[in-house]
């Protein structure tokens, strides 16, 4: 049994005394027998959308499907509804839609038609009915597709790259013929658009067990179609005299993104693929054994911004995977000066500080290191200590005004030149940035 809340049995009583049929369904039921939070309500029925809107007139119908969204606010809480007629399986085309939706009479022709078995479970409010043993696969923690799995990946080849970040969410087992069917099919992938493969993947990503979920991907030949420049990298060692790696360096990209600290899906998304540039950066010393792979950062960071492009990245998001891999070999040494930690941080932006240096524990680990060293946790209180001085004039304690004001100078190019030789001898520790300092410094010959 599950005990809804009884905001939820209210809903389901409106329809129920109006002669419909209603139940929770998906990730709503999957959710609660599994004991999660359920955050998202999703029912279906054998009302029409015409008639769930008589039910209720402010709700909304703006899909194909004919899922009405209802509104309901419950205390401080406002929850989102959505309800959707019986609807039972049809042809479909371009291995994503449906040719046409077809309206069912029974709650159990709708399960049929569903992905997987897990996500195949109804609720009345009284009973389950679990008609392709669902709650034993949750109960074994496994993946597995309702019915034929090649059926259902051709019907919408979405749900082959779904099927493996359910499984990373929930650290669960896909089911061997589910997976041979998406290591045979995985090729459909290529119909579907970037912008849904790339909101899969990034849940991947965020989920709790990203680097099983990547290398399912890898290990069904999914990797290879939609982050080929990833998947090459299974085949490029790296261990050899001088250098401290134990992976390969596809093996060393997963243990990196399973060891970064961040939950951020574009910092994980950064630790994945910070060394792809080494594909084609690797050399080995045919006399020494030495591996090596030069500049490997600057191939890393083209093929990134084809990435970000790619996956349709915001500008925002390809900026912060393109700037993290571009500057992920940063250097720690205790001898480094302040002028290079300073340049570190405006390159890499006070806004990434703290991903980059997840980045770098993840690499460490990944690498077969200890997730930190004295140099690094140096080079922690460096940035620190840096950050307390200012990184642009406009940080100075002084501006433009006061340089006017005391020189009786007019507005000019010659303020700005003043300023910037002021900074110059601030940055160089020649004198301190504070007010009164700065102010006697007008005075003086620059």
């Amino acid at each position: 049994m599950i005990d809804l809340p009884q905001h939820v049995k209210t809903f389901m009583r409106r329809f129920e005394k109006k002669g419909y049929r209603i139940y929770l369904v998906g990730g709503a039921v999957r959710n609660a027998l599994l004991g999660k939070k359920v955050d998202n309500w999703d029912f279906a029925t054998d009302a029409t959308p015409e008639k769930i809107l008589e039910l209720f007139p402010d709700g909304y119908c703006n899909n194909q499907f004919g899922t009405v969204g209802v509104s309901q606010n419950i205390g401080k809480e406002k929850y989102i509804f959505e309800v959707t007629p019986f609807r039972k399986e049809s042809d479909y085309q371009d291995f994503r839609h449906p040719k046409k939706i077809v309206w069912a009479k029974t709650v159990e022709e709708d399960l049929a038609r569903r992905d997987l078995t897990i996500n195949a479970i109804a609720y009345d409010g009284k009973k389950i009915i679990d008609l392709f043993d669902g709650q034993n696969d949750l109960k074994n923690k496994v993946i597995a597709c309702v019915g034929d799995p090649d059926k259902r990946f051709s019907e919408d080849a979405l749900r082959l790259i779904r099927t493996i970040r359910f499984a990373s969410q929930l650290g669960f087992i896909i089911e061997e013929k589910t997976r041979l069917s998406i290591q045979k099919n995985c090729r459909l992938i290529k119909n579907i658009s970037w912008e849904r493969i790339r909101d899969e993947f990034l849940k991947i990503l965020a989920s709790d067990y990203p680097s099983e979920g990547v290398l399912f991907l890898h290990n069904t030949g999914l990797l290879s179609q939609i982050l080929p420049e990833l998947d090459v990298c299974f085949v490029i060692p790296q261990k050899s005299p001088k250098r401290h790696h134990i992976f390969d360096v596809g093996t060393h990209a997963i243990m990196s993104l399973k060891h970064c600290p961040s939950k951020d899906p574009i910092t994980r998304f950064a630790t994945l693929i910070h060394d792809i540039g080494k594909v084609k950066a690797f050399n080995k010393d045919q006399k020494t054994g030495l591996i090596t792979f030069y500049n490997h950062e600057v191939i890393g960071t083209k093929l990134a911004e084809k990435i970000a492009d790619r996956f349709r990245l915001s500008n925002t998001h390809k900026e912060k995977l393109v700037r993290l891999v571009k500057y992920h070999q940063f250097t720690v040494s205790e001898i480094i000066t302040d002028k290079a930690v300073r340049r570190f941080i405006r390159e890499v932006g006070k806004e990434y500080i703290q991903d980059m240096l997840d980045l770098r524990v993840g690499d460490r680990i990944g690498s077969g290191a200890k997730p930190t060293s004295w140099r690094l946790e140096l080079f922690k209180k460096r940035i620190i200590e840096v950050q307390k001085e200012p990184f642009k004039i406009t940080d100075l304690k002084i501006n433009g005004h006061d340089v006017m004001k005391k020189l009786n100078l007019q507005p000019g190019p010659q303020i700005g030149k003043i300023l910037k030789e002021i900074f110059d001898q601030v940055i160089d520790g020649k004198i301190k940035n504070e007010r009164q300092t700065l102010l006697e410094k007008i005075n003086t010959n620059l």
